[in-house]
């Protein structure tokens, strides 16, 4: 069983080498896939000699990951994102889970940093997720080969493919959480407000489900969790 890790990025130039030193560090086994949506940085640059590939595509993370995926080798598509921490064990792990052939995919929970607004932002998404029956992609999702392409990929949407995709994903067969954790950056939290974030994630989430288009929820997004 291969597992092939697909890393869409855009103009990560800062960070990109640490990540990926880390990824290797923590997955030697795995194929390691830069999916890079036209960085004006020099990314996609500086992955070379660091990753097995690079893509290149536009701007839009769904195509970028699609194109990633569409060049690997692995038998699992792991998909994250460049600034998590996976957690040590991450390939045994998921070999595990996806032994059982009626799993189609899986994910992991996520950490952040140790104070009480992210203590609350993490449970809020661990039970908002089974509750709503939703994962976002620093969950760090992972499916068979054969299950993505029989849902297609993810799609082509403003917002919200990943969920989109997670939802298709569990229509093929059972998907599993581990119980190992993925540290998620807080830079996007330091940078908005955590309080206003996780509020605009909520809210977010809410209105998906209620079925709201997510061209509408693009606009809010952008007003309430971009500077």
């Amino acid at each position: 069983m291969r597992i092939s890790i697909i890393v869409p990025v855009f103009n990560e130039a800062q960070l990109l080498r640490s990540s990926l030193a880390r990824l290797r560090e923590r997955a030697p086994e795995a194929e390691i896939i830069i999916a890079d949506g036209g960085s004006s940085d020099g990314t996609a640059n500086l992955a070379v000699g660091f990753c097995d590939k690079v893509v290149t595509t536009g701007p839009n993370r769904a195509i970028q990951m699609n194109a990633g995926a569409s060049t690997a080798d692995g038998d699992i598509l792991w998909f994250v994102h460049v600034d998590a921490e996976i957690p040590w064990d991450c390939l045994e792990e998921i070999e595990r889970i996806m032994d059982d052939p009626n799993v189609a995919g899986g994910f992991f929970r996520i950490r952040l940093p140790q104070n009480l607004v992210y203590r609350l932002t993490d449970s809020f998404a661990h039970y908002a997720g089974i509750l709503l029956r939703m994962r976002c992609g620093d969950h760090g999702i992972f499916c068979r080969r054969t299950v993505f392409v029989d849902v297609g990929g993810f799609p082509e949407v403003p917002l919200m493919e990943d969920v989109e995709f997670f939802r298709r994903v569990q229509g093929r067969g059972r998907v599993i959480s581990s119980h190992k954790r993925i540290m998620v950056s807080p830079r996007r939290y330091e940078t908005i407000g955590p309080v206003r974030l996780t509020l605009a994630y909520g809210l977010i989430a809410a209105l998906y489900v209620l079925g709201i288009p997510l061209k509408k929820l693009a606009v809010i997004y952008k007003r309430t969790c971009c500077k």
